[in-house]
């Protein structure tokens, strides 16, 4: 009863990473391909210039009700694009989900170059669904950048 060169096998004392590589690969394709779907809202280039507020921690939370103009004429509810005419609409849609009055405030989030007439008008339209908490966002401004200016 011998046994062949063939059939005969040893022990293998290499670990074997090539699944561990295969697994991290995969789970680095997810991530690179969920992180954008992370972020929240639309994307707006943000006025600068103004003092620090407090970070309002509300205006993440999916049910605020946050008014996106990146460009004149354009207008998002979240990240639903809305014409002008449906935007009352919809926010009072929106607002009549939220049971508690404290809670009940829009954020207006407007682009750079987006005209005055424009925010004005938004806020006209949410004043007479009877809000008169109106948050306005603007980026954050750096503490060195501060101290510079």
């Amino acid at each position: 009863m011998g046994t062949t060169a063939g059939t005969q096998r040893g022990l293998q004392s290499e670990i074997n990473v090539t699944p561990m590589v295969d697994i991290m690969l995969v789970l680095l394709i997810i991530f690179l391909v969920v992180t954008p779907f992370l972020q929240s809202g639309i994307p707006v280039v943000l006025p600068k210039n103004m003092k620090n507020a407090d970070i309002d921690r509300h205006i993440v939370n999916e049910s605020s009700v946050v008014i996106s103009i990146p460009n004149d004429g354009e207008y998002y509810l979240g990240r639903n694009r809305v014409q002008k005419e449906q935007l009352s609409n919809e926010v009072d849609r929106m607002l009549k989900k939220i049971k508690n009055t404290q809670d009940r405030l829009v954020y207006i989030k407007c682009a750079v170059g987006v005209g005055y007439g424009e925010v004005v008008n938004v806020i006209n339209e949410i004043r007479k669904l009877g809000v008169d908490q109106i948050g306005l966002v603007t980026d954050k401004k750096r503490a060195a950048a501060e101290s510079r200016g």
